[in-house]
């Protein structure tokens, strides 16, 4: 019977933490799963990634490596069984972007939240994409605080509007996972999927009537 997993993401090696708090499907496959990290952290989903747990690492299908496992024939439940386990998330591999992801249940139920799929809570904003990894990022975020710094204007017009590092938008994370608040019309209206994230719930959504059928046929 699938169940929902309480999961926490941190961005390694960063000086100030940047976590996520999030909820998922245990039948959820990797690939799924992946696209769900993407959205939760604020990455743009342009590099390639990957899952290691233990010493087995699961690649998308467009990476074949010799021992490797593709991400879309395991589950979360598959790779981690139990509360406590740990998955290393690798991506970007050019900036090395490592994440944590623990399992804090397997379980985990909540009547105001009835979703599939939602954040919970989560600290600090995502790196700009690009950025050259932890130091390029460490970089950016003084040269972005310092308008006397003489590359400043140069760095700002690369990104391209305001970046508060200390800020963290639960209600677009959730917007983008197309959570509506209930006996709320307005915030429902605001917090409104974009064309482009349909899109994407609806693969999710493909993926997860997969993944739910294969369970029923194990019983």
């Amino acid at each position: 019977m699938p169940t929902s997993y309480l999961l926490k993401i941190t961005l390694k090696h960063t000086p100030n933490t940047i976590w996520r708090r999030f909820v998922v499907p245990s039948v959820m496959p990797l690939d799924g799963l992946h696209d769900i990290l993407q959205t939760v952290m604020g990455w743009d989903n342009c590099h390639f990634h990957a899952f290691t747990v233990g010493r087995q690492r699961y690649n998308p299908v467009e990476i074949e490596e010799d021992g490797d496992l593709f991400e879309t024939d395991y589950t979360l439940a598959d790779v981690a069984p139990k509360k406590g386990t740990k998955i290393h998330y690798e991506y970007d591999f050019g900036d090395g972007w490592e994440h944590e992801i623990v399992v804090e249940s397997t379980d985990y139920s909540n009547p105001d939240w009835p979703y599939p799929v939602y954040c919970i809570e989560g600290v600090r904003a995502c790196p700009p994409e690009n950025c050259g990894g932890v130091s390029g990022y460490v970089d950016f975020c003084e040269i972005m605080t310092d308008k006397k710094h003489p590359e400043h204007r140069e760095i700002k017009e690369w990104y391209g509007r305001k970046y508060d590092p200390d800020y963290f938008d639960l209600a677009k994370v959730n917007k983008a996972l197309g959570v509506k608040p209930k006996k709320n019309p307005k915030l429902q209206e605001a917090l409104k999927p974009e064309p482009e994230v349909s899109d994407i719930l609806s693969r999710l959504g493909k993926k997860l009537k997969k993944a739910v059928e294969a369970a029923e046929k194990k019983k």
